[in-house]
């Protein structure tokens, strides 16, 4: 944490805590944030803090989106969808974007004016991406992209979306070429339902599709066709690292949530944190969150120095999502009756942890993915 970080840290708090927090019960209600609240992200310098200033970002590193992703956990905020925004699809343009394009996308993402999703789960391929089924032609100067996606986030408003498609069918996942889509008066593109969800409710999370769209053969995201399955590859880490960073800080927000309640919370004429079996199961919760603290601040060194591999990463996320549900669910025991009250904030973060060890590929997939380096 140097001295710039943790400016960076207070700058965030602030905006969170004035701008998100509070509005956060009425995003849950209409199942999204509003429009203008990306702007005023943008305006707060909350939005591509690790993007180079040249193509308006903050200059920072992913130590930076580590902060904006913890601070909005700390606040019990998840409506946002700044993860796949800022740490996930801007640095796909950064990294296999050509200068043009970088220059074009890149500081309307940094101001808010662009929203962006990127779109690989299908209804038939989530993990698999072998089972991609969206296909993009090359007819001419364009692509011709013909398929469907589902479980988008940020896609009610995302008017740039990368789209994870096959240009070569017959050489199945090595056949994947990422596809850049504006989405703005776009011929043959829609936007399905709002997807109701358990938890994180205020994220917009939709379907799409795709009927012959047409986009410009120079959106194609790197060199040439193909390197899709690459691009997602090298990815991946930071991907699983941003879920691992988010579990551990809703543990502890968890944590501090219950033990403020045990401390006033009274059963059988003393307070519950007076109660063994209360202090014993905290005592074990808190371990289990210094122990994940411990494991994915060695991962971020790592990732930061360049050496985060694919199974460590994989590694990071299970435990940490896994531990995190354990943790917010006996959280939630301790609160008897108003731990299932939506009120309390214990009862969001229980459903909004769930997917945690879904998304960003499932944990038995993470198993499948460390054993694979045995």
């Amino acid at each position: 944490m140097t001295d710039d970080m943790a400016l960076f840290r207070q700058t965030v708090r602030r905006f969170v805590e004035r701008e998100l927090a509070p509005q956060e019960e009425r995003f849950w209600k209409q199942g999204h944030v509003d429009r203008d609240t990306w702007l005023q992200a943008g305006a707060a310098g909350v939005l591509l803090p690790s993007i180079p200033q040249d193509y308006g970002g903050g200059g920072g590193s992913f130590g930076h989106d580590a902060i904006v992703i913890t601070e909005q956990a700390r606040a019990g905020v998840s409506s946002l969808g700044t993860s796949v925004h800022s740490a996930i699809v801007a640095h796909y343009l950064l990294t296999y974007g050509s200068e043009e394009q970088k220059r074009l996308w890149l500081p309307r993402m940094a101001s808010g004016e662009l929203v962006v999703a990127i779109a690989m789960t299908e209804p038939g391929a989530g993990t698999d991406l072998q089972g991609i089924q969206t296909r993009a032609q090359r007819e001419g100067g364009d692509y011709v992209i013909n398929g469907s996606k589902t479980f988008i986030t940020n896609g009610l408003m995302a008017g740039l979306i990368v789209v994870v498609c096959q240009t070569r069918p017959e050489a199945g996942a090595r056949g994947l070429s990422l596809i850049v889509v504006e989405t703005e008066g776009l011929k043959g593109f829609r936007r399905g339902r709002l997807l109701e969800k358990i938890g994180m409710k205020g994220r917009d999370t939709t379907e799409l599709f795709f009927d012959d769209v047409h986009v410009p053969a120079g959106n194609l995201l790197g060199a040439a066709e193909g390197e899709g399955f690459r691009q997602l590859m090298q990815q991946l880490p930071k991907e699983r690292m941003i879920i691992a960073l988010e579990a551990q800080a809703l543990m502890e927000r968890a944590l501090s949530e219950t033990i403020a309640y045990v401390r006033e919370r009274r059963m059988f004429g003393q307070a519950l944190i007076d109660m063994q079996n209360t202090r014993f199961k905290l005592a074990e919760c808190k371990t289990q969150a210094a122990i994940a603290k411990v494991f994915v601040d060695d991962c971020m060194h790592r990732l930061l120095a360049g050496e985060l591999d694919l199974p460590t990463a994989a590694m990071a996320k299970w435990w940490c999502t896994q531990k995190n549900c354990e943790i917010i669910d006996e959280c939630l025991q301790l609160h008897g009756g108003y731990g299932y009250m939506l009120e309390y904030p214990i009862a969001k973060l229980y459903a909004n942890a769930r997917v945690s060890k879904i998304y960003g590929g499932s944990n038995e997939i993470m198993k499948e993915l460390i054993a694979r380096s045995l």
